[in-house]
């Protein structure tokens, strides 16, 4: 039963599309055969909003015609000719058809787009026990008091358990601020923890419209329009009726502004206020009575490359547009990272994870999927939150990645950089960061105490002290520094530096473990269906027979840190005794050394590639062995073989590689590559700060 959950708003308003998407988060860190399914969907599951973003942002290669039940209007006709009966059955029938493909489906309720929201609650009930779903309800607390809350609570229960359900937990969604408290405080009281009710807060910035449901919902053309400007939040509707002067005083930040197209003089202002330091910054313009601006005005847009606010177009007249923007709903659409991240993060901070995975999880896979690891390693880092330093703080990728990072509550986060250019940045790129701490190597006053430190364990290599100050001035060394001297626990860097400007401090400042003969490297390469694990492909050129099996060992930790069991390659041309030659011979050498050093170690080699991966060779090279075909870590024997085969996977497979990740070092210090994607910075993020977690033993 645990395998299928039915997630339906108790009543309109409900908010069930955030608390979907948290369960969808949940219980892909379960299974890689991961389903969702709407019974009933307005026209089909390409146009369903909700189908669309979760099956978006989890990336569900599913049918989409199995993704749905039936349409409204098939619904609508069955019911109206007494055939309530036949619904069930064609629902459960497409249902049974995804099922099959999944070991956990995630069911979402209708939308309450009808009359009646009684009959509509008492219709997803039936649906969840015909489907044989644990059911999770979502009772609206928006515009409800605490015991208004507990009653309307109380009567959907009653009528979940007259029906006999077999309920999940129950989500009292959007409670005010005001009312939290004392909420929470009261369904504790009056429900305990059978089933278990949480209590989730209202978050202003989800019940903003953006650009984009404006842009939609009127159907307006979008005239100078990018992705992050349709994802600008609105924080009012302003119309501009007076003349420039006057206007400029009364805009604030986040304010959309409808004007008629041929106001040249408000176009203009709009344009001049924004990248202003003494304006607000608007979120975009409307213009109204089908009116292009001016072809003088165009061409000076044009100039300005990217726009600094998106420009919007309709027919409607300024009243009209006025009175109906002001009805458009927020919506939760894919590509809008921050309301998702946002969403997640409300819902993560109210609801117990893991009463909810014990609740719902039916069994467990062995294998170690994408989804599955991404979303181990978001809520391992966030159990003990750390703190990492990020030296590229005017990146826009790293700022992004900061963003969804903080909104998620996963680390804390230092970044490095003149700060007014990095405030001004954010700003440009309306990001939610303004509460984030920036250090200016150049000015800090840590720049002495670094300096100090850096040439008393330098000097020895003719470090002068006014070498070791010019030194702390460049953002590698000083984040550096700044781990060594625990004002942060892990450094993430390499979206701009190369790797050698990232890990040359580290091996100067951090160094290696004692109980470690090198500082190495692997990458987490995400295949279709599992997580690998590749060592070394970024450090060192050609270790020997010592160093190849620490690579082992530490990688082997690596994967097993990660929640990857791990099953050692010793990488060769040769496969056993089947070759000759120094290079096999050096493999040979280093396999035997790791296995006298951990022979708890699942280890074999040397071992080709094939025969490491591929159960079929496997059973013809090596059949009795508990590694060939079933590796999970493939140590490479040197770095030409390793980057070279890495990067073929992940070209000819369609594989990402996250890394590389540094192991054997005193505290941890990661690379990126340079083109790293926002997704890769929050995954390097979080494998740091699992590292800092783990704990390591002094310099």
């Amino acid at each position: 039963m645990g395998n299928r959950l039915y997630i339906t708003g108790a009543e309109p308003g409900s908010g069930k599309s955030a608390i979907s998407l948290a369960m969808m988060e949940l219980l892909s860190g379960i299974t890689d055969r991961l389903g969702v399914f709407r019974p009933v969907v307005s026209v089909s599951a390409q146009a369903d909003p909700l189908l669309e973003l979760i099956t978006s942002n989890f990336a569900l290669d599913l049918p989409r015609d199995e993704q749905y039940g039936c349409t409204v209007e098939t619904a609508r006709r069955l019911l109206a000719a007494d055939r309530y009966d036949e619904l069930l059955k064609l629902i459960l029938d497409r249902f049974s058809v995804l099922k099959r493909r999944c070991d956990h489906v995630v069911c979402i309720g209708t939308d309450y787009s009808s009359a009646g929201g009684t009959l509509e609650f008492d219709f997803n009930i039936d649906l969840a026990n015909n489907l044989g779903c644990l059911i999770l309800p979502v009772v609206r607390g928006r515009g409800r008091d605490a015991q208004g809350v507990t009653d309307a609570t109380y009567a959907f229960l009653k009528s979940l358990r007259e029906r006999s359900c077999d309920i999940a937990a129950m989500i009292v969604n959007r409670v005010a601020a005001s009312q939290f408290d004392a909420t929470l405080k009261r369904t504790r009281e009056r429900f305990g923890d059978d089933p278990p009710v949480y209590v989730v807060r209202e978050e202003a910035s989800l019940g903003r419209p953006t650009v984009g449901d404006v842009s939609e919902a009127l159907a307006a053309r979008e005239y100078y329009v990018d992705a992050d400007g349709l994802n600008r939040e609105i924080g009012n509707f302003k119309v501009a009726a007076m003349e420039l002067p006057d206007f400029l005083t009364r805009i604030e930040d986040g304010d959309l502004i409808i004007t008629p197209g041929d106001r040249s003089d408000i176009i203009l202002g709009c344009l001049l206020s924004h990248p202003s330091t003494t304006c607000p910054k608007i979120s975009g313009l409307l213009l109204t009575g089908g009116l292009e601006p001016a072809e003088p005005v165009q061409q000076l847009v044009q100039g300005l490359g990217n726009p600094p606010v998106p420009i919007l177009g309709v027919d409607l007249d300024t009243f009209t547009t006025a009175t109906r923007v002001t009805s458009v709903d927020a919506r939760l659409v894919p590509g809008n990272e921050r309301k998702i991240a946002t969403a997640l993060g409300i819902v993560e901070q109210s609801v117990d994870l893991d009463a909810m995975r014990a609740r719902l999880q039916a069994t467990q896979p062995t294998r170690m999927t994408p989804f599955m690891f991404e979303h181990e390693l978001i809520q391992r880092a966030r159990v003990q939150r750390m703190r990492i330093v990020l030296p590229e703080g005017s990146e826009e990728r790293i700022l992004r990645a900061c963003e969804i990072l903080l909104l998620r509550n996963v680390v804390d986060i230092t970044l490095l950089g003149d700060e007014e250019n990095i405030r001004r940045k954010i700003s440009d790129l309306a990001l939610q960061l303004h509460d984030i701490r920036i250090i200016d190597p150049v000015t800090s006053e840590l720049r002495e105490q670094f300096a100090d430190s850096y040439h008393e364990m330098r000097r020895h290599n003719g470090i002068s002290r006014q070498m070791a100050y010019d030194a702390m001035a460049d953002v590698s060394y000083f984040a550096t520094m700044m781990v060594q001297h625990t004002h942060a626990d892990g450094m993430v860097s390499g979206a701009v530096h190369t790797t050698q400007e990232t890990v040359r401090p580290a091996f100067e400042i951090i160094r290696a473990r004692p109980d470690t003969s090198i500082v190495s490297s692997v990458f987490f390469m995400y295949l279709e269906d599992r997580v690998l694990v590749y060592g070394d492909c970024a450090i060192n050129p050609d270790p020997d027979a010592g160093q190849l099996a620490d690579i082992a060992i530490s990688s082997s930790e690596t994967a097993r840190m990660f929640g990857i069991e791990p099953r050692v390659a010793m990488l060769s041309y040769s496969t056993g005794t089947s070759g000759k030659g120094a290079d096999v011979e050096k493999v040979a050498e280093a396999t035997a050394i790791a296995a006298g050093r951990r022979p708890d170690l699942l280890l074999e080699g040397p071992l080709q590639y094939d025969a490491a991966v591929d159960a079929a060779v496997a059973r013809t090279k090596l059949p009795d062995s508990q590694v060939a075909g079933q590796a999970t870590v493939f140590i490479f024997p040197d770095l030409n073989t390793g980057n070279n085969t890495y990067k073929a996977v992940q070209r000819s497979a369609n594989a990402v590689a996250v890394g590389p990740v540094l192991q054997g070092l005193n505290r941890p210090v990661n690379d990126l590559s340079r083109g790293c994607t926002v997704a890769d910075i929050v995954n390097t993020v979080a494998i740091t700060a699992i590292q800092a977690q783990a704990g390591t033993p002094p310099a």
